[in-house]
């Protein structure tokens, strides 16, 4: 069996949230008319909630997929690939919402359509990046003598 290393999974969380910031935070600031600083800071604040949360979940889903598939990530189907990333995005909403209603000053049925905004924004860029990750970095099955995997 073999998993990414945790040196692995840092680099493809930060990997990850600096693309989503590059583009996340320019389409937050024109849609809410904020300023760019406004905008940059309330992008890194829920970069760093899903930065703590994202390695969690993606060792759970990954403990999951192969103790009831014995697949790798890197060997991931399309229908998993979509579940991965609407899973991150679904269970990173909890975390994210209040940031959304303390920084960006938005009341609660506000903040919840902007992080559902942002949220599918991610899941669309989720499944793009991980896909490419996978391909550039994949992740080489180890079997261990006693047929254990």
């Amino acid at each position: 069996m073999s998993f990414r290393t945790l040196r692995e999974r840092i680099v493809q969380s930060l990997a990850f949230e600096a693309g989503g910031l590059l583009l996340a935070a320019p389409i937050y600031a024109i849609l809410f008319d904020r300023a760019a600083s406004q905008s940059i800071f309330l992008i890194v604040a829920l970069s760093a909630a899903m930065v703590m949360w994202m390695p969690l979940h993606n060792i759970l889903f990954d403990w999951v997929e192969w103790r009831t598939a014995e697949r790798v990530a890197s060997s991931r189907p399309h229908r998993l690939r979509v579940l991965h990333a609407v899973s991150l995005e679904v269970s990173g909403v909890i975390v994210t919402v209040p940031l959304v209603m303390l920084i960006g000053q938005h009341a609660l049925v506000e903040a919840v359509a902007i992080d559902l905004g942002l949220s599918a924004f991610y899941v669309a860029y989720g499944y793009i990046f991980h896909l490419i990750f996978d391909r550039l970095r994949p992740v080489e099955p180890r079997f261990h003598a006693g047929g254990d995997r």
